[in-house]
Formats: structure tokens, sequence, C-alpha cells
């Protein structure tokens, strides 16, 4: 098995890569050149971004910034990660499109169904900026619906981590690896804490299935994409 279409999500984290914050260009070279297998390998690739490396609405919400502002200035963190994704990507030789959820078409095109569909048919990366476009959705949330939309066949979620854990492995040496989860109970395990719930029900609710796996490891990404036994599966039982 071998996916034709599939929805990365990256966090903004990742992408800070070895620095506290910011971008690494560095690493957002390597992982142009992992995506690239992905692309050799027939496979057609969306991108959401997230953009905790510069700042999270719900985290700065409070002493006179109103949440929905807060949200508002947390998209606008995706968009100068999707800039600079699209710019290190063109420069690596990696066809790239940039698309955005918020109005900004002095710097990026409108996300457009159509247009979206274009430019993968066309064997472009698309990266999509400003989550859903709405305050209240995390890019979790804006992943699985962009997959969705876009007819894209899974959703991997890039971490740092090799996987989900019955509880965190970085706190307890007898954490163990779950190979395979599904939807509805990784919705009711409080321990498991690999994407929101609004993400995870509605992927459950259009059986959506989720890849949680570790993509800093060399060829990671062209291994999910082909179906090799890497990471979490979340799905139906």
């Amino acid at each position: 098995m071998s996916y034709k279409r599939v929805l990365l999500k990256l966090s903004g984290e990742q992408l800070a890569g070895k620095f506290d914050s910011g971008i690494d260009p560095v690493f957002a070279s390597w992982l142009s050149k992992e995506i690239q297998k992905a692309r050799e390998n027939g496979t057609e690739v969306v991108i959401m971004v997230g953009g905790g490396n510069f700042i999270r609405g719900a985290q700065i919400a409070g002493h006179g910034i109103q949440r929905v502002t807060a949200d508002h200035m947390g998209m606008l963190a995706t968009m100068i990660n999707a800039l600079a994704l699209t710019d290190i990507f063109e420069a690596n030789g990696l066809q790239t499109r940039c698309l955005s959820n918020i109005f900004a078409e002095q710097v990026a095109e409108k996300f457009i169904h159509r247009l979206a569909n274009k430019h993968l048919d066309n064997g472009r990366v698309v990266i999509v900026a400003g989550g859903t476009g709405r305050p209240y959705l995390t890019t979790d949330t804006a992943a699985v619906e962009l997959a969705l939309e876009l007819d894209c066949q899974v959703v991997l979620k890039a971490t740092k981590v090799n996987g989900v854990y019955d509880k965190d492995p970085a706190k307890h040496t007898d954490a163990v690896k779950i190979e395979k989860i599904s939807h509805q109970k990784a919705l009711e395990e409080s321990n498991i804490r690999v994407m929101d719930q609004a993400a995870l029900g509605l992927a459950l609710e259009h059986n959506m299935p989720i890849i949680i796996f570790d993509s800093l490891v060399e060829g990671n990404i062209v291994n999910a994409i082909k179906g090799h036994k890497i990471g979490t599966l979340i799905g139906t039982d």
C-alpha cells in the first residue's frame, strides 16, 4: 500500500530545529529533501503548519489581549512559517506553493479548493497557512479538516517522538509504545494527548486515519506514506 495524497502536519516547534524559537533553515532544507522522496514516490503532499515557534494564541490571551486577537496573531505566525518553507523548498528544487486561509494576497495565494487541487495535480507541494482562518480552532483541527477537504488519505502528524505511549516516555522509563489505537479510545484516554479533541472527533466522524511518527528520522515520511509500520496509527478498530 502507498498513499497517493497525504496531509503532513508540522508543528512550529519542529521548524525551530536547534533554536529555541524562529526557523532553522538547515532543518527546513533537510525536510525538503525528505518530502522530495515522497514526491518521487508519486505521492501528492499537502502541509499544514503550526506557529508555536513564534507565538501561541491560547497562551498569550489575557492582560488586555482578547482571545480572538491572540488567535489571529497565531495565524500570522503560521504565515511566517509557510512563507519561509515555501522559499526554502523552492531553493532546493521542490516546487511549492503557499496558500492562505487568512486574507494576505500580497504575500500568498488565497486558499481556494480548486486552486489547491490544481497545484497538487501539477506536482507541486501545497503549504497552507492560517489554520482554518477562524479563532478557537487549533492547527491540528485545521489539518484534519484540510485533509478531508482535499481528499487526502491520511494525516501524518510529525512529532519528536516515535509514536504514542501509554504515558509520557520523557518522565516514565516504563512507558509502553502503542502501535495502533482507535479514534474513540484516543479521545477517551486522558493520558494520551497527541491531538486536541476537536481534531480527533472530526477524524473519528469521517474515519480519517492519523499516523503519529518521528519526523526527525531520515526516511520516515516516505516510509509512513508506503504503509510501513512506524509510529502509531490512530484509526478504526
